[in-house]
């Protein structure tokens, strides 16, 4: 099967999953001189995880009352980011790893999801992001969310580098696959 030029993971062939979680190349030393782009991953996790900071400016939403409707909104996207980022992760199968430098002989993943967009994860964190600031309706989590966009597209930009130098066809993918979001600028381009 092809797609684009490029050979697709066959359908159906059994993962071990536990191979996801092997092989990262996490170390100490790689955390302080941001070796295989630790201080990229250390970045993106402090962001999201200052997504369960409380609501700020009070005073502003006290002035004006944030629909319901947009609370209820929010959670849904929240909960519609999260089932992208589980068929991520899965179609990722043992290609997975949280750093911008692909695993060592790690499979280049172009059918599924990935089929749709090369990088569904940072979608997905997006995603959830945006369902955060409109259950909030905070300023705070407005920066945070602006914050991650333009830390996951940093990122990104760093990963297809790498992608790039160990698989050929990367190019090819990359010039007919968006990026994060189509057509939205920072978030899809087609080319370096």
């Amino acid at each position: 099967m092809e797609k684009k030029g490029l050979p697709l993971k066959e359908p159906g062939l059994q993962v071990d999953w536990r191979e996801s979680f092997q092989g990262w190349g996490l170390s100490w030393i790689g955390l302080l001189n941001n070796q295989k782009g630790e201080w990229w991953l250390l970045a993106q996790v402090v962001l999201i995880c200052a997504h369960i900071l409380p609501s700020w400016s009070p005073e502003l939403l006290d002035a004006w009352s944030w629909p319901a409707w947009l609370h209820v909104s929010g959670l849904m996207l929240f909960v519609v980011g999260l089932g992208l980022a589980l068929q991520g992760f899965l179609a990722l199968g043992p290609s997975l790893s949280p750093l911008p430098d692909p695993k060592p002989n790690a499979a280049l993943i172009t059918s599924g999801v990935y089929g749709r967009c090369r990088h569904p994860l940072y979608r997905a964190v997006v995603i959830c992001s945006v369902g955060v600031v409109l259950a909030k309706g905070s300023l705070l989590h407005l920066a945070l969310f602006l914050l991650l966009v333009a830390l996951l597209n940093g990122k990104a930009h760093r990963e297809e580098k790498r992608l790039c130098a160990v698989h050929p066809d990367y190019l090819i993918y990359r010039s007919n696959t968006p990026a994060i979001l189509p057509r939205i600028p920072g978030l899809d381009w087609r080319k370096g």
